[in-house]
């Protein structure tokens, strides 16, 4: 074979090389897929390139309400409205991090409603213990069980400004202590001047197999104008027991609040907190029950007692509902409450009734 011979037969060799891999499939690029994160429960998933994991949750919430229809209720006024409708979306992202100092947790609540709207239901950062942001109360402990609670009951239930510190003690133990912002808890019935002092509150709880205990103490800085500033102050103590000799998911909670100078704490902040030069205190008594009947059906009732004898108060509320989950993280039920409010002579019913559809993811 000549040389021109062997250049020809090496030149066919190579265009058959290059058609075969030209034949070949590419190699894809790697990919960084979602990996699920057990760490915290269901429903996380790492962040990707990160060892932070990440929950995104939501609910929308709809319910049609019959307003007032006690006599002299919103039915027997035509410039009343007899009913209400409303749809409302929640959007929860809850991200957690382990580190050395302890969790590291960045939780936001974003709503919004038909009827006008949109909010943050709160926003806080966990690190070490601490909490920074916007939380539900520390001093808060039971707050209804009830589904849609058409009748309000007086207790604390408050979302609030927060810096506090929570240590566990091991067997269920648990203590916090710290901060929170005094403009919330401001009577709407006082004239208030600027805050100067936060609140400064503690609890003290337990949960164990059997329920669980709570004891909230809270000073509150009355700077109402043309009354010298005084300290107020709000005390709690609650208990939940579980009740498994009816089912599995029953309980049945009671609770106490006294409060002086500081009637937010009790869910009176309509009223005022100071009165005839001195501030005004009263007290709540408070408890629920709820009985999960079938395993799709749950019964509430809870209800509450308001006493402010400085103002000439008493006010008790009952509301109860039946309720029905088909699907998990689905209930529909309709809900009946019924107060009487009392103020000096004045005497006032409420009664009302809701219709409340609810997907939770």
């Amino acid at each position: 074979m000549n040389f021109k011979s062997v250049l020809l037969a090496a030149a066919a060799a190579a265009a058959a090389t290059t058609a075969q891999a030209a034949d070949l499939p590419v190699a894809a690029e790697p990919v960084d897929y979602v990996k699920v994160c057990d760490a915290y429960g269901s429903k996380f998933y790492y962040i990707p390139g990160t060892d932070t994991c990440l929950r995104v949750g939501g609910r929308v919430r709809v319910q049609y309400t019959a307003n007032n229809f006690a006599d002299n209720g919103n039915w027997g006024s035509d410039a009343a409205d007899g009913y209400s409708m409303y749809g409302k979306g929640y959007l929860y992202l809850d991200a957690r991090t382990a580190t050395e100092f302890g969790l590291l947790r960045a939780f936001t609540e974003l709503n919004g409603s038909s009827t006008g709207g949109f909010g943050v239901g709160s926003a806080y950062i966990q690190f070490g213990g601490f909490t920074f942001g916007y939380a539900t109360s520390q001093f808060d402990i039971f707050t209804g069980q009830a589904l849609a609670g058409v009748v309000g009951r007086n207790w604390s239930d408050t979302t609030t400004e927060q810096l506090t510190y929570a240590a566990s003690f091991g067997n269920g133990l648990s203590a916090t202590v710290g901060i929170e912002s005094g403009a919330r808890r401001e009577s709407s019935a006082s004239t208030y001047d600027g805050t100067r002092l936060p609140d400064v509150v503690a609890t003290l709880g337990v949960s164990q197999g059997w329920g669980s205990a709570k004891l909230s103490g809270a000073l509150h800085d009355v700077n109402v104008s043309g009354f010298d500033n005084e300290l107020g102050y709000a005390v709690a103590g609650g208990v939940s027991f579980n009740l498994p000799m009816l089912s599995d998911g029953s309980n049945v909670f009671f609770q106490a609040q006294y409060a002086d100078g500081a009637l937010a704490y009790i869910g009176a902040g309509s009223y005022a907190d100071v009165a005839a030069g001195n501030t005004v205190s009263g007290y709540a008594l408070s408890g629920g029950l709820y009985h999960q009947a079938t395993s799709t059906v749950g019964l509430a009732l809870d209800g509450s007692y308001l006493s402010i004898d400085d103002l000439n108060v008493t006010r008790y509320a009952v509301d109860g509902s039946v309720s029905w989950t088909p699907v998990s993280g689905f209930v529909m039920g309709v809900d009946l409450g019924y107060a009487n409010t009392e103020v000096g002579s004045a005497d006032t019913d409420t009664l009302a009734a809701a219709f409340r559809v609810q997907r939770t993811f």
